[in-house]
């Protein structure tokens, strides 16, 4: 029997609907609004149709994070399932990949809150918000995960609340006469003048305004009862759409076009300005930092999750202090600091420098996912003798695989080639780990999901990862 005390475990203390809040938190409703006017720029006006297009390809893709979550119920999400199905090296590169969005995403949140921050006090120095958000943000994900879903669950209340008074507004106010007259138009959905090519890039914009979903794989060890997760991937997918959809749906029907905005990169203030007056606005805008609050606690919390994840399944000094859980608190300590401190970066990063480096990660591990589902299942399990077979295993995935294909042919250049620098830093990383491939990346999970750190031989004997 070994004499080393056995390593101490994240609590499972998030039910049902704390993770499908925390999917919503991540997210974050009220980015409807902040991007309307790009992408009715973009589709000429179809909003909806976009938000549709996207929520289209991300249900395939949410169904493949359902099914693997129950064959691994392990917080490492996409890395922990390329891990097991292709290839220890290919899940590093995998979940170092998607680092970079989920390390970035609490960083954008801290900065939008800093440009909010600095336009109501100007006088104040910016890189003091950012060290007093940051801080708030890492210490409530520090102490306790439980605290932090019950804050985010209020913050997404609030945000719905705001969403449906202005739906309630803007029904007045197409009744009246304003916008397209009524509702019940299809011209928010198509008209003359669109086309798919355009929908489709419109979906490439706001398909990332889904991303949130994936991430609740991250709590899959702190889950109550593991067999919830995939339910609440599914939900928080439809629940976060029919917001998107129905908000785009009202506000498209009400200005179905750009014609009276000043600004139309970040529309939200104009669009409450002019739906309830300036009451309305202030209240709308307050829902603004609402959301990014709690998609910070929701971003913070899921990246500390993957990297405790990767560290725990790797070796050396590095890989145990980032893998280490703070016994009180029964938290990732080492992680949530890390991300903490990699989110004060806001204090020096434009919002367009970082926003350009954000997505690349995300479809990969949307594209590899899907990949793991027809591996897993339909080639190594050999299932794939009947119609339902194939189709679940098959069909469904490669569809998944086909639609982020199309997403990816409409990737913002700057974020493919950030992407493409961040990965080739990963294959020097994988290199060094595995000493130029003569040792092989090792991640084994128990039945409860837990990984058992280790580095094995390319013969597959293992070897002391405490060593």
């Amino acid at each position: 029997m070994s004499s080393n005390p056995a390593p101490t475990a994240l609590r499972r203390s998030l039910g049902l609907w704390a993770i499908v809040g925390l999917g919503l938190g991540y997210m974050t409703p009220m980015t409807v609004f902040d991007t309307f006017g790009i992408v009715t720029g973009e589709t000429n006006g179809v909003v909806p149709s976009a938000y549709l297009f996207a929520l289209v390809a991300m249900v395939f893709t949410a169904i493949s994070y359902g099914r693997m979550t129950r064959v691994f119920p392990s917080a490492g999400s996409a890395y922990t399932y390329a891990s097991e199905t292709i290839h220890p090296n290919v899940g590093f590169l995998v979940g170092w990949s998607s680092l970079l969005d989920y390390l970035l995403l609490p960083l954008v949140n801290a900065l939008i809150v800093r440009l909010y921050l600095e336009s109501f006090f100007p006088q104040v120095p910016g890189w003091i918000w950012v060290v007093v958000y940051v801080a708030a943000i890492t210490a409530m994900n520090l102490f306790s995960m439980s605290s932090t879903s019950r804050v985010n669950g209020i913050l997404v209340a609030f945000q719905i609340v705001l969403i449906a008074v202005f739906v309630a507004l803007t029904w007045t106010a197409l009744n009246a006469g304003e916008g397209n007259g009524t509702a019940f138009s299809l011209a928010p959905l198509f008209h003359s003048g669109v086309h798919l090519g355009a929908v489709i890039g419109g979906a490439t914009v706001v398909c990332f305004s889904f991303i949130g979903f994936d991430a609740i794989t991250m709590y899959t060890e702190e889950a109550k009862d593991t067999k919830t997760v995939p339910k609440a991937i599914v939900l928080a997918l439809m629940i976060g759409g029919a917001i998107f959809f129905v908000a785009a749906w009202f506000a498209q029907s009400r200005f179905p076009t750009l014609a009276g905005f000043s600004f139309t990169d970040d529309t939200l203030p104009e669009i409450a300005l002019k739906t309830g007056g300036l009451f309305f606005q202030i209240l709308f805008i307050s829902a603004a930092v609402a959301a990014a609050v709690a998609s910070s606690l929701a971003s913070h919390a899921s990246v500390s999750r993957m990297i405790y994840v990767m560290a725990r399944n790797g070796r050396g000094r590095v890989s145990r202090s980032l893998s280490y859980v703070h016994p009180k608190f029964r938290t990732p300590a080492t992680a949530v600091l890390l991300v903490g401190a990699v989110s004060l970066l806001a204090a020096a990063f434009t919002l367009e420098f970082v926003s350009s480096m954000i997505n690349f990660g995300a479809l990969i591990a949307f594209t590899v996912v899907n990949a793991t589902v027809i591996i897993h299942f339909a080639i190594r399990r050999k299932q794939f003798r009947g119609a339902k077979q194939v189709v679940r295993n098959i069909v469904l995935p490669a569809i998944g695989m086909l639609l982020t294909g199309v997403l990816w042919t409409n990737l913002h250049f700057d974020a493919l080639t950030y992407g493409l620098i961040w990965l080739t830093i990963g294959i020097i990383t994988l290199l060094v780990l595995t000493r130029a491939f003569r040792r092989r990346l090792g991640v084994a999970l128990d039945d409860d999901g837990e990984g058992d750190p280790a580095i094995v031989t390319r013969e597959g004997a293992p070897i002391d990862s405490t060593r």
